[in-house]
């Protein structure tokens, strides 16, 4: 039964370091936690599909994609309706908010920030 769950954790893990930058995918509080242990870059987007500030943020986020400095960056997305106990843990009181973790270090966090500078810069604060 550990071999399998060990198994299925560094499955997930392979698979996010493979397509780490290649959009945004739903926040998963294992491999949360596994990236942030194994020191990896995480930026968590609290997004409402209804919210105009979110919408620009993901165009935003994923534009910066094809920016070879954030290749590694894994973005999270929580949904801002529906996982509050997320927001709880991560003590976030609005919806387009960016927490950027470097490994399990916050390092930074914005919200309602639209300008792709600014969050290029708060990017650059998860990485070595």
């Amino acid at each position: 039964m550990k071999f399998a769950l060990r198994s299925i954790l560094a499955f997930t893990l392979l698979v996010s370091s493979l397509f780490a930058f290649a959009g945004e995918q739903a926040f998963d509080r294992t491999t949360f936690d596994t990236l942030r242990a194994a020191g990896k870059p995480v930026v968590v987007h609290v997004h409402a599909p209804w919210c105009p500030v979110c919408k620009k943020q993901a165009e935003v986020i994923s534009s910066l994609e094809s920016d070879a400095r954030f290749k590694n960056v894994t973005v999270m997305r929580v949904d801002f309706d529906t996982e509050k106990d997320v927001q709880r843990t991560l003590d976030v009181k609005a919806r387009s908010t960016l927490v950027a973790f470097k490994g399990n270090t916050e390092v930074g966090r914005s919200t309602g920030e639209t300008n792709r500078d600014r969050i290029a810069a708060l990017f650059s604060k998860t990485l070595p």
